[in-house]
């Protein structure tokens, strides 16, 4: 109805009206500011020709813009459940603070999920519990037969993130927790800045299709860069990355307008140009050229652990680089598999929702087909995606994982409160921004504390859990560790739900696993495109 859509403008032009007899009195000056400003605002919403909502319900029809904007706060925080993954639940969220916390993170009266909801999954317990292990000793030696300076890792780190997605001091904080927690710190392809280097936490140089802080003035790979910044004590192991589980295939652009003169120095890029991450690399184009590059790499790093990062997408693909493995002799030294549920990145919706595999089925594919090709003794499996919780940590490790890296668990960590804004540059608590005043409500002291706290108290729980299931280190965790509900009346065991193969199996051309067999067909050392 007219009248209805038109009642707040013709409210406004009414009240500035009615105040001009009453002025100079400071009730008449104020109500005829209020009605001349709202006045001239729904005039212009009347002739503006933008937006219908507005033309149709001048003034009102704002409101759908603010409540568009107030929404995703409120839900959080009044209307979600807390067990509703969006993205990661309240109850996900409020176990992590606790822990970073220092406070208790059990909870009375029994448990609040559903346990005979179709896919609720648990750890079958002994009734032959161990003594729980001291969580210090979770760690595990990466390094194959070509790596000279092979590194102990804790079995949880943290995941890529590079300087300029996160603040200085998120940086700061996280590398100063994992300092304090002896645990390693991935820097994400954006290179290793100084913020990186400020406390001595080790480091994971995690290099992408831009060549981050290795490259030249075309962009391509500079191998006298690369030696230099890899000699540096504090970079551990280097990572090549191929793809990445928050955008699968496509390569990132960080607009002229946000590359800092920090960014510029720690990427090597020039001020004043958009920063670019091809989609594909540039120093190879095979799966043969692609384990010499990793070779190289590793000789240029003085012998260092070196290996590679994916999201899988085709299956041949990767069998094709297993398959270049077997005919070079050329192995990396691990392997980290991302899940496309996991990512801190901004990426196009499609690509967040519906491209590369989730990670336990890539970590799956991608341990079987090591174990059927005879390597997987030699090559250490990493998995990162959505990895929050001590159980979270068990799943994994017991679908073929040596140790997992969380980013948006560390990030919760340090303050983040998943306000959706990362790409925005107006981060509330100073995570993932580089505005200088936003960034300083980010007390590193305090946040590395709480990094170095969340650490410690999930793989304290981690040790707790495992000790229960009469385990004394996670990587002796097996699929028939875990159960999954199939249906109300039926539940099974991970090692009946999954095919796992043999060790060898591909090999002999003889396995009857319909998939990877068939995939294994399609995959060539030579090329990526399939086998004809």
């Amino acid at each position: 109805m007219p009248f209805v859509r038109f009642t707040p403008l013709a409210a406004s032009i009414a009240a500035a009206l009615i105040s001009l007899p009453g002025l100079p009195a400071p009730w008449a000056w104020a109500l005829l500011a209020a009605g001349v400003t709202f006045s001239c605002v729904g005039l212009y919403d009347l002739r503006q020709p933008l937006h219908s909502v507005r033309r149709n319900y001048p003034i009102v029809g704002r409101l759908r813009w603010f409540f568009e904007e107030i929404r995703p706060g409120l839900r959080q925080y009044l209307f979600e459940d807390d067990h509703e993954e969006t993205l990661l639940s309240r109850s996900q969220r409020s176990l992590v603070y606790a822990r970073a916390k220092n406070e208790v993170s059990d909870r009375a009266f029994g448990t609040l999920v559903d346990v005979y909801e179709n896919g609720y999954e648990f750890i079958a317990h002994s009734t032959r519990p161990v003594p729980v292990a001291d969580p210090a000793g979770f760690r595990i030696k990466i390094g194959g037969a070509a790596c000279r300076q092979p590194y102990s890792a804790s079995i949880f780190n943290i995941s890529a993130m590079s300087f300029g997605a996160l603040s200085a001091n998120a940086i700061r904080a996280l590398n100063k927790g994992a300092k304090l927690g002896g645990f390693a710190h991935d820097t994400g392809e954006g290179s290793i800045s100084p913020y990186h280097r400020e406390h001595g936490g080790d480091l994971i140089w995690e290099i992408g299709s831009g060549y981050f802080g290795c490259r030249d003035e075309q962009g391509a790979f500079d191998p006298e860069r690369f030696a230099e910044q890899a000699a540096d004590p504090q970079v551990r192991m280097i990572e090549l990355k191929i793809s990445q589980g928050a955008k699968p295939g496509k390569g990132g652009i960080l607009p002229a307008e946000k590359v800092t003169p920090e960014i510029a120095a720690t990427r090597g890029i020039p001020m004043g140009r958009d920063c670019i991450s091809p989609p594909g690399h540039s120093a190879f184009s095979t799966p043969i050229e692609l384990l010499q590059f990793i070779a190289r790499l590793r000789d240029l790093s003085q012998g260092k652990p070196v290996g590679f990062k994916l999201c899988v997408g085709q299956p041949w693909e990767f069998m094709a680089i297993v398959k270049a493995m077997l005919k070079t002799g050329i192995l990396p030294d691990y392997i980290v598999v991302d899940g496309a549920e996991g990512g801190t990145g901004a990426a196009p919706l499609e690509f967040t929702d519906h491209l590369g595999m989730p990670l336990r089925e890539s970590l799956l594919f991608v341990h079987n087909t090591l174990v059927g090709a005879g390597l997987r003794q030699k090559i250490k499996i990493g998995a990162a995606g959505k990895i929050v919780s001590a159980f979270d940590i068990a799943t994994v490790m017991a679908l073929g994982a040596d140790w997992t890296n969380a980013g948006r668990g560390f990030m919760f960590a340090i303050g983040c409160i998943q306000s959706l804004s990362c790409h925005t540059n107006l981060c509330p608590t100073g995570v993932a921004t580089q505005d200088p005043m936003r960034q300083r409500a980010l007390v590193v002291s305090d946040k590395a504390a709480r990094v170095y706290n969340f650490h410690r108290n999930t793989l304290l729980a981690l040790s707790e859990m495992i000790a229960a299931a009469g385990l004394d280190h996670p990587g002796r965790l097996g699929p028939h560790h875990l159960v999954r509900r199939v249906s109300l009346t039926e539940i099974r065991l991970f090692s009946q739900l999954h095919i796992f193969l043999e060790d060898g199996e591909l090999l002999s051309g003889a396995s009857d696993r319909d998939f990877y067999s068939a995939a294994w067909r399609l995959a060539r050392a030579d090329s990526f495109q399939i086998a004809i």
